[in-house]
């Protein structure tokens, strides 16, 4: 079934860039997105099999999958409005809806992948398909961002196959050269450690160029920068799930061989790093979709932080990547509207947005209040497990010193968003453009309470998902960073 998705993918995607009719083009990614809900529905189907030899219906994936498709029609649907509110040409129409459709078939396929060499296959279209939507402006600004995209994604994808190579070489000392992560699990007590720690180094440091975290994070703010706010949208979220998945599957493995607490520690210090950094520009930045971006920084490092922990951090970690991709999503697609108000990105030029559009601001506002992680945001959940993970994993300097991070950005991201609510702008006097239709932002108020409900009252299913997700995960705690007393002491 999946090769079969993947060749009518393909198919509409061809279409799409191909087709310079308005009525067939918006038919085909219609179509589309029909197809991406009867493939997640047969993912649903046939949980727990295997599709074909590089594909696997497991847990983690159709959760991510399922993700995916709830994000994709309110992309898809603002990526219309985007082209009919600019007056597009035939082609550039065409180029942006067959982008959108392969980045969209090319993540959906890295979910469910399940071969490194796959996935690293997958994540290389992600690449094509999301510099041709970064460059949709066709401005020196938007090329700037796409040569700096595909420049340091080539650089990472090139760290992930040379971290490959030298996975294969750990893998012949099992007996095998099969690269699935099944055959990886089975054999991983007899993974040569010194070529697993470069394998891991190489393969972490390719793979966070799409998860967003030190060191490679570089690369995908400019992206959401300088892409439409609906391609935005799918590279603040869902994109970086793939990044996740590429790292998290190879975590699984390592987590059973004796490298486990190295792994730990460096990654454990590029998530802290990441919170660090994202902290540092959030207090500086002046411009709301970096804003955006910044913040999807901090909450990857907290994902990461909540893996190396372990415990309930592994359950938290794929809360939190779920929760998030709805939340940041939603921010993005409601940027559009913003700059239609103010005509700017620019926090200068922006104020009084609650005066203006009512609709957008209440998004504006529980949005924040859902990446902030305060109640009833969902993510407020998965946080606060985090916190729980490291402080069951005696990591308490590292909690102190994110809980300090996470005050600072908490402060800058509310100063921020709240001078766009309330107060006036203060760097012209010309009068605001008219806002959009107040039902353009109900799609956001959907992605947010689906965040909360998935949070505050998550269905079995969903949770035994999650568990499943990560049952071959070690149950007892992993190697701790920073020596401190037992647990005891510091658990009533």
């Amino acid at each position: 079934m999946t090769i079969g998705y993947l060749i009518l993918a393909f198919l509409l995607s061809a279409g799409l860039f191909l087709n310079r009719n308005r009525k067939a083009a918006y038919f085909l990614t219609g179509l589309f997105l029909l197809l991406q809900l009867v493939f997640t529905v047969y993912a649903g189907m046939h949980l727990r099999s295997t599709d074909s030899l590089y594909f696997t219906f497991d847990a983690l994936g159709f959760l991510l999958l399922a993700t995916l498709g709830v994000v994709a029609v309110p992309a898809a649907f603002h990526s219309a409005l985007y082209i009919e509110r600019h007056e597009e040409t035939p082609a550039s129409r065409g180029i942006y809806l067959g982008s959108l459709v392969l980045l969209i078939t090319a993540i959906g396929a890295g979910y469910l992948a399940n071969h490194i060499a796959v996935v690293w296959i997958f994540t290389e279209i992600t690449t094509l398909s999301a510099s041709a939507l970064i460059y949709h402006h066709r401005n020196k600004l938007a090329l700037e961002g796409t040569w700096k995209y595909v420049f340091i994604c080539a650089l990472s994808i090139s760290f992930v196959f040379i971290g490959i190579l030298f996975l294969s070489l750990s893998l012949r000392h099992a007996g095998s050269t099969e690269l699935s992560w099944a055959n990886l699990l089975a054999g991983s007590s007899q993974l040569n450690p010194f070529w697993l720690k470069l394998a891991w180094l190489f393969i972490f440091t390719g793979f966070t160029v799409k998860l967003g975290l030190v060191p490679m994070f570089t690369a995908g703010i400019d992206a959401k920068d300088t892409a439409p706010g609906p391609a935005g949208a799918l590279l603040a979220s869902v994109l970086m799930n793939l990044g996740f998945v590429g790292v998290f599957r190879l975590y699984t493995v390592v987590a059973h061989t004796s490298i486990h607490g190295w792994v730990n520690v460096v990654t454990g210090s590029a998530a802290f790093l990441s919170v660090f950094v994202a902290a540092a520009y959030m207090i500086r930045v002046r411009n709301v979709k970096r804003m955006f971006a910044y913040s999807g920084v901090e909450h990857m490092g907290l994902v990461m932080l909540g893996v190396v922990a372990g415990g309930v951090g592994y359950y938290a970690a794929i809360l939190h990547i779920i929760l998030h991709a709805f939340v940041k999503s939603s921010l993005f697609f409601q940027y559009n509207q913003l700059y239609r108000v103010f005509q700017s990105k620019s926090l200068s030029y922006m104020g009084g947005y609650f005066r203006l559009h009512p609709t957008g601001a209440m998004v504006l506002l529980l949005g924040f209040l859902s990446a902030a992680a305060m109640p009833p945001s969902g993510l407020f959940v998965s946080e606060l497990m985090i916190f729980r993970s490291l402080l069951e994993a005696r990591l308490l300097l590292p909690l102190v010193a994110v809980a300090l991070l996470l005050t600072m950005i908490l402060w800058a991201f509310g100063r921020n968003v709240f001078r766009i609510l309330f107060l006036p702008p203060a760097g012209f006097e010309a009068p605001p453009a008219k806002p959009a239709p107040a039902w353009e932002s109900y799609s956001q108020f959907f992605l947010l309470a689906l965040a909360v409900a998935l949070g505050f009252f998550p269905p079995e299913g969903f949770v035994e998902l999650i568990r499943e997700s990560v049952a071959l995960l070690p149950v007892t705690p992993p190697e701790v960073l920073i020596p401190l007393p037992a647990s005891g002491a510091l658990m009533p």
